[in-house]
């Protein structure tokens, strides 16, 4: 079927200026060819721009709905238009799938905080204590622990293992955002993410000075105090369903800068005010090297034989968990 770009743009408008749109097209309407070639999808993640996120994108969402939606992908390349440890996780649950990257490049700060020998240690520090690990690793990490969270079910599965204590890595401010929600104690990294530590209460403040009425939503991985600021507190996907839900006049999401540019596509009642903390990371993602990846099938995204199998699990746990 041939794509509407008139009904496409029209849907992003408010978000993207007519001349930037004009010079998206290329691009758009390319990958949107190449994906029917190659029996491709593009897997986004909500922190992609709109042009990505609402004009090549066929599966949008959290790191943990990308992970589940990953399983059942029946196209033979997958794009994941998102950060590396996002593309290897959806290899670990597509072995068999050629998954590609436009940027290698495109890490993240909580990734690079931990690395397996660290786990280790920590396993002969705390015998016996179960290991939870956030999506937000290396697939070597991943292999390294017992089961994976997500911002969106951390507390599920930190509940779910039925012990007292456990280690929670790599993002200290999300292990402790999800202490104080929990009986069970939780022994924290001292990773952050880069966009979520820089935001303070005093932003807050500010915000809600500047704008009276306004709702604040706020992602766990933010330092506790500025999480206590907030009048809610979750997931990019539970952010995105209280603005559905709630339908508030004023919002700010205290997170990544296209968040609030997509969710704002679906809600033109609703007053988005953008405070902007960039990743810079997921910025490296454009639509110019998605199409290039498509044209080359480069580049590919690999996993060590060894870490395959024990990395899979953890996340396999992670998904059993409803």
């Amino acid at each position: 079927m041939p794509l509407d770009l008139t009904a496409l743009y029209n849907n992003v408008s408010r978000v993207i200026p007519a001349p930037e749109w004009e010079l998206f097209l290329p691009d758009i309407e390319a990958i949107q060819r190449l994906k029917r070639e190659r029996n491709a999808v593009v897997l986004a993640h909500n922190y992609q721009t709109p042009e990505i996120f609402h004009g090549v994108a066929d599966i949008v969402g959290d790191s943990l709905l990308l992970a589940r939606e990953a399983m059942h992908v029946e196209a033979d390349v997958i794009v994941l238009a998102g950060v590396h440890f996002m593309a290897e996780t959806a290899k670990l649950l597509n072995p068999s799938k050629t998954v590609l990257t436009p940027d290698m490049r495109a890490g993240c700060s909580l990734a690079d905080s931990i690395t397996p020998a660290d786990v280790r240690l920590l396993r002969q520090r705390y015998p016996g204590v179960p290991i939870v690990t956030y999506v937000n690793t290396s697939a070597a990490v991943k292999a390294e622990s017992d089961i994976c969270c997500t911002s969106g079910n951390a507390k599920k599965i930190v509940e779910s293992l039925g012990v007292p204590e456990v280690i929670m890595l790599p993002d200290e401010y999300l292990a402790q955002n999800i202490a104080a929600e929990t009986k069970v104690k939780i022994i924290a990294w001292a990773g952050h993410c880069e966009v979520h530590e820089r935001f303070t209460p005093q932003e807050i403040i500010a915000l809600r000075e500047a704008h009276p009425g306004i709702v604040v939503l706020a992602h766990p991985e933010c330092p506790p105090e500025v999480v206590a600021q907030a009048d809610f507190a979750g997931s990019t996907a539970a952010m995105s369903d209280y603005v559905g839900r709630e339908q508030p006049a004023r919002v700010v999401l205290i997170t990544e800068c296209s968040m609030s540019d997509n969710v704002a596509v679906n809600h033109p009642r609703t007053e988005f005010v953008r405070p902007c903390n960039l990743c810079p990371h997921m910025k490296r993602i454009t639509l110019r090297n998605i199409r290039e990846c498509l044209e080359t099938l480069q580049t590919e995204v690999l996993i060590d034989p060894q870490l395959q199998a024990p990395a899979r699990l953890a996340v396999e746990r992670m998904l059993a968990v409803r």
